[in-house]
This record gives structure tokens, sequence and C-alpha cells, in this order.
């Protein structure tokens, strides 16, 4: 899987989803942009996304307990950083996408690679 948040701007598309103030602190956002199925976080005022995905075994894996930074897989134990999507710990052994985020005039933007 690819840490997209490492691309250059120019090969990304923002995508407005909602207004920060609808994401507190501890809370997250199960989103789908462009079929994708995706999991943005409100970790001490800091905004993340990555795939809703454990590329483990394919399962969901946003409804997981978030440990620092760390979500656990609900499903194997799993665990990736959600600032990156690098894998942490068994039995997944493959990285998860991750998406870049930021806030501009109060709304919550994802950033999407451009096709």
């Amino acid at each position: 899987m690819y840490n997209y948040t490492t691309l250059p701007i120019e090969n990304l598309e923002y995508i407005e989803i909602a207004p920060a103030s609808e994401l507190p602190n501890g809370e997250r956002l199960f989103v789908e942009i462009a079929g994708k199925s995706i999991v943005i976080f409100n970790i001490a005022g800091q905004f993340f996304a990555i795939g809703d995905v454990c590329s483990h075994d394919d399962g969901p894996l946003g409804d997981g307990d978030l440990e620092g930074y760390n979500i656990v897989c609900p499903r194997h134990g799993a665990e990736f950083d959600v600032r990156s999507g690098k894998v942490m710990q068994m039995p997944a052994v493959a990285d998860i996408p991750a998406y870049p985020v930021r806030v501009v005039d109060g709304m919550i933007q994802v950033g999407m690679p451009k096709e």
C-alpha cells in the first residue's frame, strides 16, 4: 500500500469532508472517497486519514482501539501507525494507505492522488 502523505501537493486533489468542529478530539469519522473506505482521526487536535482495511485479511480496521498513534485491528491485533500507514505489529506485514489531511477555512480536507 502507499503512503500518499509523501506525494507532492501538485499530485493531490483535496476533497472537502466536513467541518473540523464535527470531529472532536479523540473521535473518528468514516467516509468513502472515490470508492475507497477511509477513516479520519482527530488525535490531540491533529487530523490523520488511513484506509479502513487491514492488510492482513482485508477486514475493517477503523473500529479498532487507538493506542497513541497506533490503531489495533479488532480482528487479529495487527497494528498500524495512523500517521503513515506503516505496519507496526504482525500478523500484518504490509502497510496500509495513509492520506494527507488539512483544515482549510474550518473544513477537513483529505488529499487523494490525482488519476
